[in-house]
């Protein structure tokens, strides 16, 4: 595991509609991209108030990319970070710190105030 992808990088690879995103992840290997169960919880939110992704596009995309579930190691990380109300971002980032990993997001400016956290845009 390298990569831990946010929700906005999950939509753009199954609705194939960033060629830059598609194009880095492509040069992944096999195991290096993850995701978090926050990350999918958001996605399939929307999945399942008829946005995009469709539930099964979600599906497949969890076949090929895991899932990491939010655990112990995560919520101590989370413990330790400045505290901003309602983000899940803050989630998002505790989970990618506890288990060494680079979160990919189009949204660098929701995690540039986490200290040590290392953040890649692959739209840019």
């Amino acid at each position: 595991m390298k990569y831990l992808l946010d929700s906005n990088v999950i939509i753009a690879l199954v609705m194939n509609n960033d060629q830059g995103v598609y194009a880095r992840a492509s040069q992944c290997e096999a195991g290096e991209m993850v995701t978090s169960a926050i990350c999918y919880a958001e996605v399939a939110y929307g999945s399942a108030n008829e946005k995009p992704p469709a539930t099964e596009q979600l599906r497949a995309f969890v076949e090929e990319v895991p899932v990491l579930n939010f655990d112990f190691k995560a919520a101590q990380a989370y413990a330790t970070l400045p505290f901003k109300r309602a983000s899940y971002d803050r989630l998002i980032a505790a989970h990618a710190l506890s288990h060494g990993l680079i979160v990919v997001t189009d949204n660098e400016s929701d995690f540039a105030d986490v200290p040590g956290l290392v953040v890649e845009n692959w739209t840019a």
